[in-house]
């Protein structure tokens, strides 16, 4: 597994770990939460996850820190799975 992928699965965990978060997260992509275990892997559901934490900065920054890492390095995870 890339970086990039490790980035965005770190991310996505962090994302469902909190209900409303989650919650939003499956209603902004149209995901059940079935589709997202069958797609856990795949890059295009990874970047959708980076791109949703991009659409809100405090989650972006939140998630970041919790990762240890710098916002920007989530973007640039986005960008490599979209390539």
């Amino acid at each position: 597994m890339d970086n990039a992928a490790a980035l965005a699965l770190g991310a996505l965990g962090w994302t469902l770990s909190d209900d409303a978060r989650a919650e939003r997260l499956l209603a902004l992509t149209g995901l059940a939460p079935d589709d997202l275990r069958a797609r856990i892997g795949e890059p295009g559901l990874l970047a959708a996850t980076l791109r949703f934490l991009e659409a809100h900065e405090p989650d972006l920054v939140a998630c970041a820190d919790h990762l240890g890492i710098a916002p920007a390095d989530l973007v640039d995870a986005r960008r490599g799975l979209e390539r």
